[in-house]
């Protein structure tokens, strides 16, 4: 059951991802690797909300987290691309974007979990 939770999930999150990367290239003209910026950063909001309140709060079963947590987020955010992207990027001589996309991508997923753990507002949800 656990397995197929994360199946599921995972399937969700490459279709989610999908989505949104070709959404960002049909909507934007940039060589910067904006979709997948977008979805880990969604991810890590996703991953974090649930991890430090909604598992808690909510009392959501092993089945349930994994399919969000593991499965959803773990296959809507992706490291892979984002360093192979990176990679891509050093290797046409994009230095700027390259190391931005590090520092952005980073930087963003840190701070929106600070967020999350911070806010007020999260522990009364």
């Amino acid at each position: 059951m656990l397995y197929l939770a994360v199946f599921f999930g995972g399937g969700l999150g490459s279709i989610a991802r999908y989505g949104i990367s070709k959404f960002v290239a049909e909507t934007f003209s940039t060589n910067f690797p904006l979709g997948t910026l977008i979805a880990n950063v969604l991810a890590t909001a996703i991953l974090g909300f649930i991890m430090y309140y909604a598992a808690e709060r909510y009392a959501i079963s092993a089945p349930l987290k994994l399919l969000l947590t593991t499965g959803f987020c773990g296959g809507f955010s992706t490291f892979s691309t984002f360093s192979y992207e990176t990679i891509e990027l050093f290797r046409i001589g994009n230095y700027i974007y390259a190391i931005a996309n590090i520092l952005i991508s980073l930087t963003l997923s840190i701070i929106i979990l600070l967020i999350i753990v911070k806010t007020p507002i999260f522990h009364k949800i």
